[in-house]
């Protein structure tokens, strides 16, 4: 049965949300305190870029089960029977999240509603934040309000894939009525329920985010041995891969993690966990091994060119990953500032993300206004484009003996050599020595 479901907040998790549970048949009111998204929304226009999710939601706007508002005429009409929250939580200078939005939020659908309903939190927030805003502001409601955490697994860039296909759905609530209406919310998705208490639901969401930052910082370290002994790192993923035990996925060597999540939830368990006087040493290494990946293009040119003054490097791809136009935490942030900081003149070609300013840096329209006259060029996201890029023509654009830095891991290191260019890389059998 169709159920009237309310989401606060229309960034990527919200808008997710919201168009996915609309798709589904349910009837959904989007609420953001911007009137600027609400009126691009309203006219078919994404305010994100995720593949599919344009398609659905101009869907549900034709079909009548998807409208978008903003909060100005009263919080109280907009509450559904079951109300989302998703808004942001970003990391605070001292590595907490940062829950002021959440809080507000929460607060003011306490204060307004006039009728019970249930409020599910989808904001990532620390372990112990929903007893507290149970405390603090639902238990003050003169209404009855139920409360359910129900983190979201989604990766930019596959979102509607993994909101159909997911590999669980967890629901942290101790009353079963309200465990039993939000498994008839998710009725159409096919997908063990892990049924658990708040703080529990709430550990799930950044244990997994830690275990796979883990993952990545650890086939990184190995990379780093494989360039000291000769050995491939692709060969080395692929054989210990092939264990059950470990599984192939998040196994890829390259310049480190960025994004929305892994940065922000790493940084934020560490915080919670030093709050409650532990140490958690492990999880502080994976955060330093990522910090320093970003390094390694400046490292490796500056070891084979000696000097980078002057010398202009094409820096392809600035989004943190490809098909999300999300730059947050992504490794160009990183390398970037190094490289111009080495005195080079640097090129940014990315197809989506939006232009941001990264000082000294000069933004370009194609990729090969990008590499013209280059000596050197970074594979910083892997778009198809990059991966599939005619690298003779590269070559004739870019200096003579350039290099090609793949950051990803992506390229054919013959593809590149045959075009006469220098190829590094992460781990890959001494790829990034200058005589290679």
């Amino acid at each position: 049965m169709p159920l009237n479901v309310t989401v606060v907040g229309t960034g990527y998790v919200g808008l997710v949300t919201g168009v996915c549970l609309a798709h589904s048949g349910h009837n959904v009111t989007c609420v953001d305190i911007e009137p600027a998204k609400v009126e691009m929304l309203r006219a078919g226009r994404s305010t994100i870029y995720e593949p599919g999710i344009e398609e659905l939601l101009k869907e549900g706007l034709k079909n009548g089960n998807l409208r978008f508002e903003t909060p100005e005429a009263g919080w109280n009409p907009l509450i559904g029977d079951v109300t989302f929250v998703a808004v942001g939580t970003p990391m605070a200078s001292n590595g907490a999240a940062d829950l002021s939005a959440v809080h507000a939020v929460v607060e003011d659908l306490a204060e307004a509603a006039d009728r019970p309903f249930l409020m599910v939190m989808k904001s990532t927030v620390p372990m112990g934040t929903g007893e507290t805003l149970c405390q603090r502001h639902l238990s003050k409601s003169g209404v009855s309000i139920g409360y359910v955490s129900n983190p979201e697994f989604l990766r930019e860039g596959k979102a509607l894939e993994d909101w159909y296909h997911t590999d669980r759905i967890v629901l942290g609530s101790a009353n079963s009525a309200d465990l039993t209406t939000m498994k008839s919310l998710y009725a159409d998705i096919d997908a063990a329920i892990v049924e658990t208490d708040i703080a529990s639901a709430e550990t799930i969401k950044y244990a997994s985010n830690a275990f796979l930052s883990t993952k990545i910082s650890f086939i990184n370290e190995i990379a780093n041995v494989c360039d000291l002994v000769g050995a491939d790192i692709d060969s080395v993923a692929k054989g210990i891969g092939l264990d059950k035990r470990i599984g192939t996925e998040f196994l890829k060597a390259g310049i480190g993690y960025g994004g929305s999540c892994f940065p922000k939830d790493t940084r934020a368990l560490d915080f919670i966990s030093t709050l409650h006087g532990y140490d958690f040493t492990l999880l502080k290494a994976v955060i330093d091994v990522n910090n320093r990946q970003y390094q390694l293009p400046a490292v490796h040119l500056m070891d084979a060119l000696g000097d980078l003054n002057d010398c202009r490097i094409a820096v392809l791809g600035l989004a943190f990953k490809p098909d999300t136009d999300d730059v947050r935490e992504s490794p160009a942030l990183g390398i970037v500032p190094l490289l111009v900081g080495a005195g080079a003149r640097v090129a940014i070609y990315d197809p989506i993300a939006a232009d941001t300013p990264l000082g000294g840096a000069e933004r370009t329209t194609t990729i090969w206004e990008a590499l013209e006259g280059a000596c050197a060029a970074v594979v910083v996201t892997e778009w198809a484009e990059v991966v599939n890029l005619d690298w003779s023509r590269a070559a004739d654009l870019m200096l003579d003996d350039a290099i090609v830095f793949d950051g990803r891991n992506c390229l054919d290191p013959r593809t590149v050599q045959a075009a006469g260019m220098r190829y590094m890389a992460v781990g890959r059998a001494g790829a990034h020595r200058s005589e290679a």
